[in-house]
């Protein structure tokens, strides 16, 4: 049996706001929107195809509660550094710009999405080193 994960939904405060910035800043491409009573909610995709959904539930008030559960979103892209200035053209949060870290091997960046979630910008430069412990393959 094999099994993979598809799709993360996380709470937004103002939904089209959010559709902006992953949309228009990360270039994610809108797969369809879903309207209920309680809930307006927008799917897009990456490159890879695998897809994060944004949910605004209508009796939200305030700024979203990220509790400790949640600790970032990884992005894979072919230009970190041109992505990283996207999202400072757009007026986001640095958290920390582009560094290579020559051990994995990859450049990221950190900033954060409207909501205040973590977005981690990676650039691979090659294979990451082998895993050691219990997440081992092989």
């Amino acid at each position: 049996m094999k099994t993979s994960i598809d799709q993360y939904c996380i709470n937004v405060s103002d939904l089209e706001r959010s559709v902006h910035f992953y949309e228009t800043v990360l270039g994610l491409e809108i797969t369809h929107r879903i309207e209920t009573p309680g809930f307006s909610e927008v799917v897009l995709k990456g490159a890879s195809g695998n897809r994060i959904q944004l949910a605004r539930h209508h009796d939200q008030k305030g700024p979203i509660d990220h509790g400790n559960g949640f600790w970032k979103l990884y992005l894979d892209t072919d230009d970190c550094k041109g992505l990283y200035q996207r999202c400072m053209e757009a007026g986001l949060e640095s958290i920390s710009a582009p560094e290579r870290l020559e051990h994995w091997p990859v450049t990221a960046a950190f900033v954060r999405d409207p909501d205040g979630y973590m977005v981690e910008i990676l650039e691979h430069h090659g294979e990451a080193p082998a895993l050691s412990g219990p997440g081992r393959k092989g």
